[in-house]
């Protein structure tokens, strides 16, 4: 694929193959993006994981502290007291059956996010191969399927961000916008790569993390130092 002039002319700005750290990563996103508009951040970690084994799977979510940016729509599929709860704490949407019968028949997705209690599971399972694909099935393991869902709510609305990693070892992450100040986007990019460390499988021999890219909607990405987050 041919690159444009804007794109060739922000690479100017760095040195391709030369690791930065955090710190300068985070203030050369920002001058090499071109979009006129306020572009997202995103972070992309290649993990040393062999992902045809369960046991080095990552999935989760996480809070960042200063969000990412995005006002996101919820829908949540609960009935009686935990229904109530996700509409006091501001979930866009609340329904049960009715709200499943409306993504079957009209092809509605006017959400960002799907958050169910155990109970209803079983009917949302019925439409999982219109859900799934589209990563929208709630899952246990990123919070999404809880009886708590007033908690779920509030932290959706925070800006919690959801990852899972791709069949090559890689996970993304959108960690902010263009606008952040450099602090806060330092405080996301810390908080997801932090966690990704965390959760390293004990099975993993060898370097886990290989690389570190950060990168804008229209921008290039910019490699940076794993090191630089041990301080």
């Amino acid at each position: 694929m041919k690159k444009g002039k804007k794109y060739l002319s922000q690479t100017e700005k760095f040195e391709k193959n030369k690791l930065y750290t955090k710190e300068e990563a985070v203030k050369l996103v920002k001058e090499t993006s071109y979009a006129n508009f306020d572009a997202s951040v995103e972070v992309a970690m290649h993990l040393n994981l062999d992902t045809k084994k369960a046991d080095q799977q990552l999935r989760g979510a996480v809070v960042l502290p200063h969000g990412t940016g995005k006002t996101k729509k919820v829908l949540v599929i609960a009935k009686g007291e935990a229904a109530k709860a996700a509409k006091e704490a501001g979930a866009d949407y609340v329904g049960d059956t009715d709200m499943i019968e409306k993504i079957t028949k009209e092809n509605w997705f006017d959400f960002d996010s799907l958050i169910a209690t155990p109970d209803m599971m079983p009917a949302l399972g019925k439409i999982g191969r219109v859900l799934g694909p589209k990563g929208l099935m709630p899952n246990p393991k990123t919070g999404t399927v809880t009886m708590d869902t007033k908690k779920a709510v509030e932290e959706v609305k925070k800006g919690r961000i959801e990852y899972r990693t791709d069949s090559f070892g890689n996970v993304h992450a959108l960690i902010g916008k263009i606008s952040f100040s450099d602090e806060d986007l330092l405080d996301n990019l810390k908080t997801f790569v932090t966690l990704i460390v965390k959760s390293k499988p004990s099975v993993v021999k060898g370097t886990y993390v290989k690389n570190i890219s950060l990168s804008a909607t229209m921008g290039p990405g910019i490699k940076v130092d794993p090191s630089s987050f041990d301080n």
